[in-house]
Order: C-alpha cells, then sequence, then structure tokens
C-alpha cells in the first residue's frame, strides 16, 4: 500500500476512533459517575445504606460487566439500530460502547470513593452536614486522584473496546486493521495500526499519571 494512501487511512481511522473513544467516555461517566457513587452510598458500610438498592444495582452492573464486549455489541444490534438508525459505523459503535462500559466506570468510581478515610466522613457526619454536601464536597474532592486514574483506565479500555467493533463492522483504526490489514494479508497495515493504538494508551495512561500526582495532596 502506497504511504500517502496508508497515511491517509490511519489519519480517518485516527479520527474516528478518537470521536468513537472521548464521546463513548463521556456519556458513560454521565450514568457511571453517579451510579458508583449510589453503590457506594447505599453499600451497609456507606453513609446512607439501602440493601434492596444495592443489591438491585449491583446485580444489573455485575450482569452487563459480565457480558464479553463482542458478544454485548452483537446483542444489542436491535437497539442500536433503534437509537441510531444502523449498526454500522463509529457513530453506531458509540451505543454498545456507552453499554459495556458505564458499568466498568461505575465499579470503579465506586472502588475510588470507597478509599475515603471513614474519619474524614464521621467527622464532617458528626457536624450534622447533609449527605448531598457529604458527597459533592468531600467524597469526591477526596477520591479525585483515584477517579482520575479511573478515567484514564476507563479510556484505555474503551479504546480496545472500540478496537473489536471492527470485526462488526464499527469504524476507526479497529476496522482498518480487520478491513485492510487482517482479511487483505496486508502486515504493514496492521503493523501501523497496533502501534497507533499502542501509542494513544500511553499517552493516555502518561496524561492520566500526570493529573493523579498533581492533584494528590498526599505527594506534595
Amino acid at each position: 500500500m502506497e504511504i500517502m494512501k496508508l497515511a491517509e487511512l490511519m489519519l480517518q481511522g485516527l479520527g474516528e476512533t478518537m470521536y468513537m473513544v472521548l464521546v463513548s467516555t463521556s456519556i458513560a461517566y454521565v450514568i457511571g459517575l453517579p451510579l458508583g457513587i449510589v453503590l457506594c452510598v447505599t453499600d451497609k458500610e456507606g453513609i446512607r445504606p439501602n440493601r434492596a438498592l444495592n443489591a438491585v444495582l449491583g446485580f444489573i452492573v455485575n450482569m452487563l460487566r459480565s457480558v464479553p464486549f463482542l458478544i454485548l455489541l452483537v446483542a444489542i444490534m436491535p437497539f442500536t439500530r433503534k437509537v441510531v438508525g444502523t449498526t454500522i459505523g463509529s457513530t453506531a459503535t458509540i451505543v454498545p460502547l456507552i453499554v459495556g462500559s458505564a458499568p466498568f466506570i461505575a465499579r470503579m468510581v465506586e472502588s475510588s470513593v470507597k478509599e475515603v478515610d471513614s474519619g474524614v466522613i464521621e467527622a464532617v457526619q458528626s457536624m450534622g452536614t447533609p449527605d448531598f454536601k457529604i458527597i459533592t464536597k468531600v467524597l469526591i474532592p477526596e477520591a479525585k486522584p483515584s477517579l482520575i486514574m479511573g478515567a484514564a483506565i476507563a479510556i484505555t479500555t474503551i479504546l480496545g473496546y472500540s478496537a473489536l467493533a471492527g470485526f462488526t463492522g464499527g469504524g476507526g483504526l479497529g476496522a482498518i486493521a480487520v478491513n485492510y490489514g487482517y482479511y487483505r494479508y496486508k502486515t504493514d497495515v496492521m503493523l501501523v495500526t497496533v502501534l497507533l493504538l499502542v501509542v494513544i494508551v500511553q499517552i493516555f495512561q502518561e496524561v492520566g499519571m500526570y493529573i493523579t500526582r498533581e492533584t494528590d495532596k498526599r505527594i506534595k
């Protein structure tokens, strides 16, 4: 494959991949962040225990997390078609990416918030602070470094999910690797695609670690 044509193809794939990953991650966090906080708050050791609600939400999250993404992508194709009108392309891939990653993000958020020192929570509770303020002024700020690192992990996981979507007509680098590299036996295309994905993952990880270090009061 000519270098210019390959470069143009990779640039297009890179743009589609970033579009899928950033949009789906943003929407997944809109769902997963509050869901993770609710799971933490309603836990038996949370600030507002609710066994029934916690059990129902936990079951739904665990059920969705247990389904391999490729199977989930195929299983919800009718739903994807109803939402965006098609099951092919980068926009269609965003729907299963959200469904598959929101439960994962919820568990990561729950884990991060649970790391907050219980002594700090008990101190603000003793002053009669409302639950909402405890969440917004104590839990989230105190868990910020862990939440940021979790976001870096989540976005790289979603990037991996987006590459898998190439097998079912999704767009981006995954589709290029499958259609041009795998099916046409173009080793150079496959290698360049893999290299780009590795570079993107490293960039996200390094940015996440940098922001975490800058926001973590414990290492300042």
